[in-house]
């Protein structure tokens, strides 16, 4: 029987979460027309909706692709394009099937593809196959699909001159929720209509003798990778062993944000002085500084919290020597006069005077002038940093004159989904049973606060507090230590937060 599966998929929605995993925090039938509609869209309102099972497909397989540039593939593509011909076979990682896309006993998938007919079969982790009641199920239909998308986008991609495939490279270069959008709405426009007829069948019995591979073939992945602009970084000649000590070292939970690669070479290149990062609470704007310093090896010399301790003293101050006083410059003055960053958290939480230093500091000819009376020359490697949450309680404007010293001015967004269960699973592997628990109730809140104008925040932060006391004591109870205090007690409120998390099961 011939199937639609792409309109077919559409109804489909895996029972344990309608996220779309890896897919920038879209969830199933998500509207996502703010990002593209496609020219072939002839929905009777105009929008474009996401599919969980394609949108799954799309982000695996250009994972897939991406691990031949690593030349780590995790699987092969057979192709024989004279005859319309295609075979994939994929495994499964394991993040995949943790998260429950895919049955634990699936191991791998082979597709085969004549144009029109689909053959396909899953093994088990001895390279069986596995029983086709297995994918027969609810469950099965979808993973059924799955494997027959990827098969299909395999296809696709071997076409040199497709838009699929210039699609997959584009999301390669800049993983965001534009070309993710893109990709799977091409993807689905170009088939929609298509059907297929799909076979359960042994297709490790399918020869490939005379087929070609993808990791043989001419072309080369790293026209695309080298597309991304490469990040210049400080000659490690300009500063002191002390210096280069200072230089972030990050684990890999932490990834410079594909947009801010420019903005590392303006830093390292001498174009941009100083930056400013703006965005909620919890989005990582510190980080991103950090990020940037350790990308192009710059020395962080000093961080400083805006809201505890910026003070008069913040260039240096006098202290007792023995029978002297005598002055002692700060790590701000440090890295003016020798090179290196400074990072000032949440500057617009900071009293104007203890600011006033920096309109001479980040002006064409640089200096600060200590309590001593000397003067210090900005050094030609010194570079300022600044974070701020706009609009929150306690914060003030900055300076018009401050701020328009600021050569570059960064938005923060919020996190994706995925960002953050990446971060709580990564500092706290325990809570990775629950994390899209952690992150319903998280959603449940945000709306909460935003269709009510609240003015109190949640953020990653306190999603990774609670996690971390659930390690001791179970996550209702450690919620009320963590979570439900953001409701700064407001008794209705907090008894809205119990509620909301008592909706879930966390046994």
């Amino acid at each position: 029987m011939t199937e639609k599966i792409f309109k077919l998929a559409f109804s489909l929605v895996r029972d344990n979460s309608n996220e779309i995993y890896k897919g920038f925090g879209f969830k199933h039938l998500d509207d996502v027309t703010e990002y593209y509609v496609h020219p072939n869209n002839v929905s009777s309102d105009g929008h474009t909706a996401l599919c969980q099972t394609i949108s799954e497909a799309a982000a695996l397989f250009t994972e897939f692709i991406y691990s031949f540039y690593t030349q780590k593939p995790f699987g092969e593509i057979f192709y024989d394009t004279r005859s319309d011909k295609y075979r994939l076979e994929i495994l499964i990682p394991d993040n995949w099937k943790r998260k429950g896309v895919f049955d634990s006993d699936i191991a791998i998938y082979r597709v085969f593809f004549d144009g029109k007919n689909i053959k396909l079969a899953a093994y088990n982790q001895s390279d069986e196959m596995i029983s086709g009641d297995v994918l027969n199920t609810e469950i099965g239909n979808l993973n059924k699909y799955f494997a027959c998308f990827l098969v299909v986008l395999a296809k696709d991609y071997i076409d040199e001159d497709s838009e699929i495939r210039l699609d997959i490279d584009d999301l390669i270069r800049k993983p965001s929720k534009e070309p993710f959008v893109v990709l799977c709405e091409d993807f689905y426009q170009k088939h929609k209509n298509q059907g297929f007829e799909i076979y359960f069948y042994d297709v490790k019995d399918i020869p490939t003798d005379a087929m070609l591979r993808l990791s043989a073939k001419g072309f080369s992945v790293d026209a695309v990778i080298k597309s991304k602009i490469e990040i210049q970084h400080f000659s490690p000649e300009l500063f002191s062993d002390y210096q280069l000590r200072l230089i972030p070292q990050l684990s890999e939970e932490f990834q410079l944000d594909e947009s801010l690669r420019s903005i590392c070479n303006s830093i390292s290149c001498g174009d941009t002085l100083s930056v400013l990062l703006h965005g909620p609470a919890g989005t990582g704007k510190t980080m991103s500084c950090k990020l940037i310093c350790s990308e192009i090896g710059l020395p962080l010399m000093e961080t400083i919290n805006c809201t505890e301790n910026l003070d008069e003293f913040v260039l240096g101050k006098y202290i007792p020597d023995g029978e002297k006083i005598i002055f002692v410059e700060s790590y701000v003055t440090k890295a003016i006069r020798d090179g290196g960053a400074v990072v000032f958290e949440e500057i617009n939480f900071a009293k104007p005077q203890y600011l006033a230093f920096l309109n001479s500091l980040l002006d064409d000819n640089g200096f600060v002038r200590l309590d001593n009376g000397e003067v210090v020359r900005r050094n030609k490697n010194f570079r300022f940093f600044a974070t701020m949450n706009v609009g929150y309680f306690g914060t003030k404007q900055l300076n018009q004159a401050l701020y328009n010293r600021f050569n570059v001015i960064v938005e923060i967004a919020n996190l994706s989904d995925y960002a953050i269960e990446r971060m709580l699973v990564f500092r706290v592997p325990e809570c990775e049973k629950y994390v899209s628990k952690v992150l319903g109730v998280y959603h449940k809140i945000k709306k909460q606060i935003e269709t009510e104008e609240l003015d109190i925040v949640i953020s990653p932060r306190n999603l990774e507090n609670w996690v971390r006391l659930a390690k001791y004591e179970d996550y209702v109870s450690a919620a009320e230590r963590t979570i439900i205090p953001v409701a700064k007690g407001d008794k209705v409120l907090e008894d809205n937060f119990r509620a909301l998390i008592k909706v879930f099961k966390w046994d």
